[in-house]
């Protein structure tokens, strides 16, 4: 989208650490805007003020004590990145929703009055997990061919490889962009309290399990895929580089036709996993018009879901990684490389 952090991306780690830079101070300018937001919200308020002093020493406090412990929790994760496994904030948010878990549970367990009914639910959650699991692993892989080169006795290349693509390649942001779209015309409508129809529009956007807010969330979703995806997968420095590098797909000539030739299946495999992604996003709604509590239905899908299996998978392949690279032998049944004893 910005050629300037592409061309950044591209001067290898000097570039990463501008980027990183400049992620941090946008970070905290948008926390500090979030936080007079925050401020201003409880000062005035539908139900109205909740606070016991004065305005703008309120105000200044807010932001300081939220831009303060964003900072913290900023530094906390660059550090576990730096000398633990996995991203550091991944694993800070991930561990935030799994301590909810427990709660959640014995809250539906004694809700829902019935032990079947609770296992039934149990049952569907593992499924539901299972699902999301198998589409987030799931890719398209294409033959890359190297052609050979000979330089004196020694023959290079040859070998045959495989360009990954995966069928949920924007991840969890389409639904992360969805929900902030969604929240836009709630916002806009709570500037005009004494108006019945902006009421009505915006109770229409608040309304999580109505069908409505469903149908637009949906699609909302599966366009911020594709959308997304085009952003994140660039076929064309994919065709660029497979060239410079001696590589072709078998019965695509390179360049051009590479490129629209990863185009296309990156268009068909994105359908099944924008309809997929757009369907875990709505399944909490769906959870909470059965009679699922709140709190319970959240992990039913949508953002929490996505980042518990998402960040899961990813701390797994690399302790297995490190595993190997140390000679143990892998845990995950699917490595396809042991290590040595």
């Amino acid at each position: 989208v910005v050629p300037y952090f592409q061309k950044l991306q591209r001067e290898g780690e000097e570039g990463r650490r501008k980027i990183t830079q400049l992620t941090r101070y946008g970070t905290i300018a948008i926390t500090a805007l979030q936080s007079i937001g925050f401020a201003i919200q409880l000062q005035y308020g539908a139900t109205g003020s909740a606070i016991i002093i004065g305005d703008t020493f309120f105000t200044i406090s807010t932001v300081i004590v939220l831009t303060s412990g964003t900072i913290f929790v900023m530094w906390l994760g660059e550090r576990i990145t730096e000398s633990g496994i996995g991203n550091g904030i991944s694993l800070i948010i991930m561990i935030g929703i799994i301590a909810y878990l427990p709660q959640s549970l014995f809250n539906e367990f004694e809700l829902s009055g019935n032990f079947f009914i609770f296992l039934l639910e149990i049952g569907v959650f593992a499924l539901v997990t299972a699902g999301v699991v198998m589409v987030t692993q799931g890719m398209r892989r294409i033959p890359v061919q190297y052609a050979k080169r000979v330089v004196g006795r020694k023959v290079y290349g040859g070998s045959t490889q495989y360009l990954p693509l995966r069928v949920n390649a924007a991840g969890v942001m389409p639904i992360i962009f969805a929900q902030s779209i969604m929240f836009v015309p709630a916002t806009v409508a709570s500037f005009f309290p004494e108006s019945p129809m902006m009421q009505q529009f915006g109770l229409f956007f608040s309304d999580i399990s109505g069908w409505g807010y469903s149908t637009v969330f949906f699609v909302i979703c599966v366009f911020f895929t594709y959308f997304y995806t085009a952003i994140a997968v660039n076929p064309k420095e994919m065709a660029d580089t497979m060239k410079r590098q001696g590589g072709f797909i078998p019965g695509i000539r390179p360049g051009k036709q590479t490129s629209e030739f990863i185009d296309n299946i990156l268009t068909r495999i994105t359908l099944p996993g924008s309809i997929f992604l757009g369907f875990v996003a709505i399944l909490p709604a769906f959870a909470m018009q059965a009679g699922v509590t709140a709190g319970f239905a959240q992990f039913f899908g949508g953002t929490s879901l996505l980042i518990l299996v998402g960040v899961t998978l990813d701390t797994l392949q690399q302790v297995e990684s490190h595993l190997l690279m140390r000679h143990y032998d892998g845990f995950m049944k699917s490595g396809k490389i042991r290590g040595r004893r």
